[in-house]
């Protein structure tokens, strides 16, 4: 999931971006790796790091790579790390992935196909690294296998209740696609459900396609209004008209140039609906922090905000990408514009729901994944 979030600033004009550490989990032969491979086929210039299958990390230039992960391991021309990662090594993966010099805009995790998602989960989450941010676990499904993999693994249940995107891959292969499609639907936990075959999901789903200096979120502006009137999909993931790859999901940009009030924002945030995966962007509390903006990131129900200076030349608005499937773009937009207020004065306790979802704030909950 392309940049992200805010940690520490540059020169005092703007924090440097924290990369977004995806888990990709899902039973043996459920397509993993090859969703991983068609991310960085469709990736269009991001670069991905990648843990793969708990055995190696190298960068992966996604222009350059084709096809280069394996069951266990990447290989590629220039090097090879083909290391057992536990739960230290994690970090020290991670945080060579994300150091600048790599030009790493996501990093993927693919998980083994007996991992157990919720502990890379916790691990991403107790990261100390600054310069990573949660960015979702995807739960690859075979469609065809669905029901007797659940037979034989009924952990699979508490997996879906996890995550946040649920890719139900392979459904060209059964007889009954919308009867999987409801029934994983009905064991997760409000996370996005895509249909896929050959792991064809669109990457605006996880990052930001076009990385740039002034991307709002992981998807940016652009990219909505480029795909504003090419939204059709053939609902399993095949390529939708102008060649363009469409696998259902939905996206809303909100701008406003009144400040948002933050009980109204929070109580959003906290009904915000099943299938809305991701959002994205910064908002402007007006009186109640003059000082700052805060860089909101959300996935699933991860929260959190970054305050971060204005800067003198800002234009004080809120800007925000909300990204899921199946979901109502025209009622969340009238929802948002609910949250504005043009009160002159700041609410004495109004910030408190907001400052809970700062990282380091003393009343900050405990960062656990779903179900945990």
């Amino acid at each position: 999931m392309g940049n992200s979030s805010a940690h520490e600033t540059d020169g005092g004009r703007r924090p440097q971006q924290q990369i977004p550490v995806v888990v990709l989990a899902g039973f043996l032969g459920s397509g993993k790796t090859t969703l991983l491979n068609h991310l960085l086929h469709r990736s269009a210039g991001s670069r991905i790091g990648a843990i793969v299958n708990d055995f190696g990390a190298i960068e992966i230039d996604a222009l350059a790579v084709a096809g280069a992960l394996g069951d266990s391991t990447v290989s590629l021309g220039n090097g090879c790390l083909c290391c057992a990662v536990d739960a230290g090594e994690l970090d020290v993966y991670l945080g060579k992935l994300a150091a600048p010099e790599t030009g790493v805009d996501v990093i993927v995790i693919e998980a083994s196909g007996l991992a157990e998602p919720q502990e890379l989960v916790r691990m991403v989450l107790a990261s100390e690294h600054p310069g990573i941010v949660y960015g979702g676990l995807v739960e690859v499904v075979d469609a065809a296998e669905f029901d007797d993999t659940r037979a034989r693994h009924p952990e699979i249940d508490r997996h879906l209740a996890l995550a946040d995107l649920v890719v139900v891959n392979k459904l060209d292969r059964t007889a009954d696609p919308e009867r999987v499609l409801a029934l994983v639907g009905s064991l997760t936990d409000r996370a996005a459900v895509v249909p896929a075959t050959y792991g064809r999901v669109d990457p605006e789903f996880l990052f930001d396609c076009r990385p740039s200096e002034e991307r709002i979120g992981q998807l940016s502006f652009d990219d909505l209004h480029d795909h504003g009137d090419d939204q059709g999909t053939d609902g399993l993931g095949g390529s939708g008209h102008n060649g363009h790859l469409h696998t259902g999901y939905d996206s809303l940009s909100f701008v406003s140039d009144v400040p948002l009030d933050p009980r109204r924002l929070m109580r959003f945030l906290d009904s915000r609906p099943e299938g809305l995966y991701r959002i994205k962007g910064h908002v402007d509390l007006g009186p109640n922090d003059l000082r700052n903006r805060y860089t909101m990131h959300a996935v699933g129900r991860f929260l959190r905000f970054y305050p971060e200076p204005w800067a003198p030349a800002d234009e004080r608005r809120t800007q925000l990408v909300l990204i899921g499937s199946g979901i109502d773009t025209e009622a969340l937009g009238t929802e948002l514009k609910g949250c504005e207020s043009d009160a002159p004065h700041a609410d004495e306790h109004g910030m408190w729901g907001v400052l809970r979802y700062v990282q380091g704030s003393e009343d900050e909950p405990d960062p656990e994944p779903r179900g945990g």
